[in-house]
Order: structure tokens, then C-alpha cells, then sequence
């Protein structure tokens, strides 16, 4: 259920959010695999870097978190979106099976979908918005 409403977005909350989302399908979804038909993004590629890319990817998703505490997200959201976070960081962990798994759990999808349905919006909603 939203809890708020895109009425009382300004342009900087908008821009913020559609930052999330940009990151989000770059991290998550960027590319569809020919064949089976997944999508993949940079982190199950940065993935494949045993510590760095795992990393890399943790601190793409503490920024998220850091834009949803900006546009002012409930800390129980928050938490929920660090659990998320923490699921994706410790799957990924493991050798080979943990780049399965960010293939499928894509935190940051996850994440940018608390913040989109806290605001009671879609994608497509914020894409048209000016």
C-alpha cells in the first residue's frame, strides 16, 4: 500500500529517485542473455571478481539506501532495504554459487521498488513525469 503520493514530489526527489532506478537496472538488469532469456547486470559481472566486485556492488547499494533516507523512506523500509542488501552481500560470497545467485535476487531491483511503492508510483509513472 503507498504511503505517499507523487503530487508532492518536487523535481530534486524525482531526479533522486530516478537516479535509484537508473543505477538499479544498470546494476541488476542492463542486458538480457540471448538464448535464456535473463537479465543480467554489472553486479553479477563484477561478481566474477573474487572480493572487488562484491564490494563494488555493496556500495552501489548503500548508495541507494543513502538516496531512499534522503527522499526521507521510514527507517523500517530502510532496514528491510539493508537486509536486502546484507542477503545479496552474503550470497555473493560464495564461489560461483553466489554469482548464480545475484543473478536471480537483484537487491537493488528490490530496493528501488520500496522506494517506488512508498511513493506510490511505477517505472513507467516516473518516466513520464516531467
Amino acid at each position: 500500500m503507498p504511503t505517499g503520493s507523487t503530487t508532492y514530489l518536487t523535481p530534486a526527489k524525482l531526479a533522486r529517485i530516478r537516479r535509484a532506478v537508473g543505477l538499479a537496472r544498470l546494476m541488476d538488469t542492463a542486458v538480457r542473455l540471448p538464448v535464456i532469456g535473463v537479465r543480467i547486470g554489472a553486479d553479477s559481472v563484477l561478481g566474477l571478481i573474487p572480493a572487488v566486485g562484491d564490494i563494488a556492488g555493496s556500495l552501489i547499494g548503500l548508495f541507494i539506501i543513502d538516496e531512499a533516507r534522503r527522499l526521507g523512506i521510514p527507517t523500517h523500509k530502510l532496514a528491510r532495504m539493508a537486509v536486502n542488501l546484507g542477503i545479496d552481500a552474503a550470497g555473493g560470497t560464495v564461489p560461483l554459487l553466489g554469482d548464480l545467485f545475484d543473478v536471480y535476487f537483484k537487491s537493488h531491483r528490490r530496493n528501488v521498488g520500496i522506494i517506488l511503492d512508498h511513493f506510490g508510483i511505477n517505472e513507467d509513472e516516473l518516466n513520464r513525469r516531467i
